[in-house]
């Protein structure tokens, strides 16, 4: 027998009076007499809970007792005007139900504040709470947003591989998926292990970015966007990284640097306006308790033109206030956070675009530009957090790139099948890569990663 039940965000928009409605959630608070009792639930639909009267002589009164905070119920009743203050309705009910009991005696979520640290240790119930309840619909407002614009603009969503044997950004924190005994793999005369013997005949990795696939598909398709788990095996405990995370990878054919930044600030304000129309109530409540932006300001944000400037006029920017900095600032390295935010927060005053960075401080796959120094790259500066998104035209010229894997020491050989794509057909192409969960942050002005993404994976960090 299926259990049908009214969703209080429905009931809460397009509830009438009289309406006999099924609610089912979880018990938040309880007030009770001889005579009647008031359950608070919350179902997980919205921000909001729905007051339940039930009167002594309702089937299900005597189990009122065992109803304590998190407990599930269900509740049968006439959907009435509140006579209570801030909230629009109640239900009256006709029958309570307990589906299960909460021991109060360990259960962690009773009303009273808790600090988020706390909340990270019992990850399987943070979601109950009005915060995590929050930040989860928001999440999943602004996952639907992300294939909702790229399919408004004509991208193909493209799956790319989770295992791989390409190292994307060169920097080898990665991790090896392997079916080798570890205690005991097989070695080679000189005593490494010998990957040949491994499940794909060479070493895999999990994938740190599906870009290089990208590539290839948009070189076929046109315009591709990817949306799926990555991994970086970097031994970082910051606010700001985690080793399993969600990207979000477009690339498009015959493009430039300039349609790449063009992109970038189109998405980033669409997001803005989707997560406001769609989640107004939950970023109100985050904004009051956290901090951050307020849903009239993101709306403001979603309306507002990127500025942009060079990394050169950057770096000068940056000079002029040197003394300010706990890290250095000069012309070939690459921007600390600490930058990023000063040029969002005191020179430009919101979002920025800074292009044409040092080709010695990004990646090989970036195209060169006639200067001989930097590249046509770019990212995207967001107040309070930095870099958001970090993209750039690839290089499409062969003996350049060729000469550019060359002199990073990159291994030639496994990239044959990417120089191919110069050798047939090439085409100027462009894309970038947005961390899911930094526009997450961004947008809950959460403080930390962390409280982002549901199951959070970092170093010492694998409990749920």
């Amino acid at each position: 027998m299926s259990i049908k039940r009214d969703r209080i965000k429905n009931l809460l928009r397009d509830g009438s009076a009289g309406q006999r409605v099924k609610v089912c959630g979880w018990v938040r608070s309880r007030r009770e007499s001889k005579a009647f009792a008031f359950l608070v639930v919350n179902d997980g639909s919205c921000q909001a809970t729905l007051q339940c009267v039930i009167d002594q002589g309702t089937p299900g009164f005597d189990l009122l007792g065992r109803c304590q905070t998190g407990a599930s119920v269900g509740i049968e009743g006439e959907l009435k005007p509140s006579q209570g203050k801030g909230q629009a309705w109640e239900v009256h009910a006709t029958r309570l139900e307990l589906f299960g009991e909460a021991d109060q005696e360990t259960y962690p979520l009773q009303k009273k504040g808790h600090t988020l640290e706390f909340l990270r240790e019992i990850g399987h119930l943070r979601g109950r709470t009005n915060t995590f309840g929050a930040v989860w619909r928001l999440r999943n407002a602004l996952a639907f947003g992300v294939h909702e614009f790229f399919q408004k603009q004509g991208f193909v969503w493209a799956h790319t591989p989770i295992i791989t044997a390409s190292d994307c950004e060169g920097a080898g924190e990665m991790f090896t998926v392997t079916t080798l005994d570890p205690a005991q793999p097989p070695r080679t005369e000189k005593g490494q292990i010998d990957w040949s013997k491994d499940f794909f005949g060479k070493r895999a990795h999990l994938t740190v970015s599906g870009q290089l696939e990208g590539e290839f598909l948009a070189l076929s398709l046109g315009d591709i966007y990817t949306f799926g788990p990555t991994f970086r095996a970097e031994n970082s405990n910051t606010t700001r990284h985690l080793s399993e995370f969600w990207m979000i990878e477009p690339e498009m054919a015959f493009a430039d640097l300039e349609d790449d930044m063009q992109l970038a600030e189109d998405f980033i304000r669409y997001l803005c306006r989707y997560a406001v129309e769609r989640c107004a109530d939950e970023l109100g409540f985050l904004s009051d308790m956290y901090k951050g932006m307020t849903p009239q300001e993101i709306a403001t944000l979603a309306d507002t033109k990127f500025s942009r400037i060079s990394y050169t006029d950057a770096v000068k920017e940056l000079e002029k206030v040197a003394g300010k900095f706990e890290f250095p600032v000069k012309w070939g390295i690459d921007l600390q956070s600490e930058h990023e935010r000063y040029l969002t927060d005191h020179v430009f005053k919101g979002p920025v675009i800074v292009n044409n960075y040092p080709k010695d401080i990004k990646a090989f796959y970036m195209r060169q530009n006639d200067d001989g120094k930097t590249v046509a790259a770019m990212d995207v500066l967001a107040p309070r957090i930095g870099e958001i998104i970090g993209g750039s035209q690839r290089e499409d010229r062969i003996d350049v790139l060729e000469n550019r894997i060359r002199e990073m020491s990159l291994p030639l050989g496994d990239l044959q099948w990417y120089v191919d794509l110069r050798r047939y057909g090439s085409v100027p192409h462009a894309g970038f890569g947005l961390g899911f969960e930094r526009i997450v942050q961004y947008l809950s002005g959460m403080a930390n990663i962390r409280d982002v993404i549901p199951c959070p994976r970092a170093p010492h960090t694998i409990a749920f």
